[in-house]
């Protein structure tokens, strides 16, 4: 892919005091190994913070470095454990002393190079250091570069549940190279995928025809293909974002599906038992089923999509899950902790067909339960 391939998005922020907080996604080849060039501009000094975790360390810090190093930009970098585990308090206070340590200052840029782990945990790390720090995400999973490195939302995890404390915290820059997604691990690759269907299923039915049409070309990770669906849902992500940046109002039907989907990663611990991905992948099956249920959405419509679902090698059951099926209550206790619940009241991000999301406060418990105790 030539640099004439580059695809970039931008996400605006209209309003804002601070006109610098709108900022570009880069996605095409190529990106990493040449990325300094992208960076220097945000750069008050020659120097970056990075934070990256071992897996990642491995495979792509060094071309990290070896640009900076020809640009003369120096670099300092913490190399955290992979996984949810290091997106908790522990995680972030080690981080936060190790940032202060090297005295990164407020006009710094702090790197964030991994998947959504390290880009939620850099990202809050950097909102609350000084008060605000800024931060450059270059995710390395498919599902970072669709979705966590995008729009500004950052956090940890907690017992009670999956980023129940956290910030927004918007980056400078999004650098989305598409070669390293050929080194993913193809599940890690398909628990990415969930979130590309998931802005096809929220508002734009020509989408999910097209990946219809281009799920195997997808699947073989062909970059023609990947530039389309990331810029795809890239664009589809800032166009929300630029609407409703703290999610007040429409940012919620970004959330399709996640509401079932942090509820599983809870009764499974966060562990590799369920990726995230695979749980959105779940959690989008099992709300237009629940929508199918309740009478909403066409039975073609949710066939059609948990069909595609299961095609592209995502969990659509309880029964796809290691220690499923649960109990329904174990499962609307969990869900109770979601962080749109609003006065005690559940919030549902359900479909009329798809391409036709909505938000909606009137699925009762006894519905929800209901819906569940008939899943397997």
């Amino acid at each position: 892919m030539s640099e004439t391939d580059l695809k970039k998005v931008n996400v605006s922020l209209p309003g804002s005091i601070d006109l610098n907080r709108s900022y570009d996604i880069h996605i095409g080849s190529g990106l990493l190994g040449s990325c300094a060039s992208l960076i220097s501009p945000l750069l008050k000094r020659p120097f970056v913070a990075i934070v990256t975790d071992e897996n990642v360390a491995k495979t792509h810090l060094e071309s990290l470095t070896q640009t900076l190093d020809g640009a003369g930009i120096t670099h300092v970098t913490k190399i955290m454990p992979p996984g949810e585990a290091s997106k908790s308090f522990t995680g972030l206070e080690a981080l936060v002393h190790w940032l202060l340590d090297n005295k990164v200052e407020r006009q710094d840029i702090v790197i964030a190079l991994g998947g959504g782990v390290i880009g939620d945990l850099t990202g809050f790390a950097a909102a609350t250091l000084r008060r605000g720090v800024r931060f450059t995400q270059i995710p390395t999973t498919l599902l970072a570069q669709v979705d966590s490195s995008v729009g500004g939302k950052t956090g940890i995890n907690v017992p009670q549940g999956k980023n129940l404390v956290g910030a927004f915290h918007q980056p400078s820059l999004v650098l989305a190279d598409l070669d390293v997604l050929q080194t993913l691990p193809d599940r890690e690759f398909r628990a990415g995928y969930a979130e590309i269907v998931k802005y096809a299923a929220i508002c734009d039915r020509p989408f999910f025809d097209w990946l219809e049409d281009n799920l195997d070309a997808l699947n073989n990770r062909n970059n023609d293909a990947l530039s389309f669906a990331i810029a795809k849902s890239c664009q589809t992500k800032a166009d929300i974002v630029a609407q409703d940046e703290k999610e007040h109002g429409a940012r919620a039907l970004l959330n399709l599906g996640h509401t079932f989907a942090h509820a599983y990663e809870n009764l499974t611990g966060y562990s590799d038992n369920l990726l995230h991905g695979e749980a959105v992948g779940l959690g989008i099956a099992q709300a237009v089923q629940l929508s199918d249920h309740l009478g909403i959405c066409p039975e073609a419509d949710a066939q059609a999509l948990v069909k595609h679902l299961a095609k592209a090698g995502l969990p659509v059951s309880q029964a796809d899950v290691k220690g499923g099926p649960f109990k329904a209550t174990d499962l609307v206790n969990a869900m109770a902790q979601d962080k749109k619940v609003s006065q005690g009241v559940m919030t549902f991000i359900l479909m009329k067909a798809i391409g036709e999301a909505f938000i909606t406060n009137d699925v009762s418990a006894t519905q929800l339960t209901a819906f569940l105790q008939n899943q397997g």
